[in-house]
């Protein structure tokens, strides 16, 4: 998964910089759509990549699983019984399984580096609004608000996956 984030946004960013380009040699609307709407996916690929790597670089896998931030609420039950998350939860994607695998490390390290994903998609669903400030310079604000909410709902997801998972690893633990 990090080679395919990686292609992806390199991809991204050479269309963007293509048709940004073609746009300035030409006056052509179209490729400035192009050239915003590349340019947004590109800002949330390197933002994710930066933010996990500087949430890796400072947590280190060290976070406390037993702090009261990483705690599930009585209310997340039933929101994921709802929702019924142990149904769809294993057909997401992971950044890096082999942090999660038991072969490889102990249920505490594992439920670490759970809260470190936890507080970098917790961050990212932040970042993912920054984009709709350049509304005030490109217009479309409608665009960039859509785009920063998918964005946001999409990392909503891996949050609600890990508080669960972290959930059932503790009991394991105990």
């Amino acid at each position: 998964m990090p080679k395919v984030m990686k292609i992806i946004t390199m991809a991204c960013t050479s269309v963007t910089l293509f048709t940004m380009i073609i746009y300035r040699n030409s006056n052509r609307g179209f490729f400035l759509t192009l050239a915003i709407t590349f340019g947004t996916i590109t800002y949330h690929f390197v933002m994710r990549l930066l933010i996990g790597w500087l949430v890796m670089i400072f947590m280190k896998n060290k976070a406390d699983y037993t702090k009261q931030w990483y705690q599930l609420h009585p209310w997340e039950k039933t929101l994921y019984k709802k929702i019924k998350i142990k149904k769809w939860k294993n057909k997401m994607p992971t950044y890096r399984p082999e942090d999660f695998s038991p072969k490889e490390h102990t249920w505490h390290e594992i439920a670490q580096t759970m809260c470190q994903s936890e507080v970098g998609h917790e961050l990212i669903i932040g970042f993912s609004f920054l984009p709709i400030i350049a509304s005030k310079w490109f217009g479309a604000f409608g665009v960039f608000v859509i785009t920063s909410v998918i964005s946001a709902g999409f990392d909503l997801i891996f949050v609600m996956m890990q508080r669960y998972n972290r959930d059932r690893i503790r009991r394991l633990i105990k």
